[in-house]
């Protein structure tokens, strides 16, 4: 099997951490690269400048600030990485980026950082397992 990338949406939660863990040992393995992707929401166009400008800098920010820790963990790992921050809904756009960047894997944490304790699977999670065009690596 040849795997020359494998995506690992990120959004600060444990669930995710554990899952870039995990993306980092299988890339050691394949020599594959990891691309780390952030998704916040996206900004209605109505909102009108300057607001829609305010708005977005603040989203990407945070985006960035998300996923720095994970940037600093592959660093230290050596795993080869780059990254995405992307907005929009959260599935669809993993799923966009995992088509436009003709993915090989995808590895996610069971839940994210904003589901409810007790579900045994995140929404975001589910939905990729029935949309993603490629396999879906699930980490506990």
């Amino acid at each position: 099997m040849k795997m020359r990338t494998i995506m690992v949406p990120v959004d600060g939660s444990e669930h995710a951490r554990r899952a870039c863990d995990y993306a980092a040992d299988v890339a050691g393995v394949y020599g594959a690269e990891i691309l780390l992707v952030v998704v916040h929401q996206a900004v209605p166009l109505t909102l009108g400048e300057p607001n829609f400008q305010h708005v977005t800098d603040a989203l990407l920010l945070e985006a960035e600030a998300t996923v720095q820790p994970y940037e600093a963990s592959l660093r230290e790992s050596g795993a080869k990485y780059r990254t995405r921050i992307v907005g929009g809904d959260v599935a669809e756009t993993l799923n966009d980026v995992a088509v436009s960047e003709a993915v090989d894997l995808i590895v996610v944490g069971t839940k994210g950082k904003s589901d409810l304790e007790g579900l045994l699977l995140g929404s975001v999670t589910h939905k990729l397992l029935h949309i993603a065009p490629c396999p879906v690596l699930v980490v506990r």
